[in-house]
């Protein structure tokens, strides 16, 4: 009974630690990748490069979060490029032709290219994804409220 007056007076919280989660990041900046890891420090983060290498591991494990990047190389960065096989988009399809992989998901789009965000998130939920489009600049407060620690 104390314990529930002193919460409510506030001057006692209560927080519970929330078990380990899966994250996936598709992103080509070692700078994110150092970023991510800060930000999920205490789960389990796997990063991939490049279109082969996430198609690899979205194939082999389940993950909770998923961010991937669009602009995958220094050629698709302020372009109108529509190389999509070396983007974050040729994964996006990807994921919306396989239903079976990754369904509980929830997919971040955190590319600060907005065109080729929403194409992909149009491509995403199209095939019934639970996915969004986050800038990066406001991405670190959209990871505090889904996966605060």
């Amino acid at each position: 009974m104390l314990r529930s007056l002193l919460t409510k007076l506030g001057l006692l919280s209560i927080k519970a630690e929330r078990h380990p989660i899966r994250v996936f990041l598709l992103d080509d900046d070692t700078r994110r990748h150092h970023w991510f890891n800060t930000r999920f420090k205490g789960d389990f983060v796997d990063i991939a490069e490049n279109v082969d290498q996430a198609r690899q591991l979205l194939s082999a494990s389940h993950y909770d979060a998923i961010f991937l990047d669009h602009d995958l190389h220094p050629e698709h960065y302020d372009t109108d490029s529509t190389d999509d096989e070396r983007t974050g988009y040729a994964i996006a399809l990807w994921l919306s032709s396989n239903p079976e992989l990754q369904r509980a998901s929830t997919i971040l789009v955190h590319t600060r290219n907005a065109d080729g965000a929403m194409r992909m998130v149009e491509e995403l939920r199209r095939a019934g994804r639970n996915a969004d489009y986050v800038p990066f600049p406001i991405l670190a407060e959209r990871i505090r409220r889904y996966w605060q620690r």
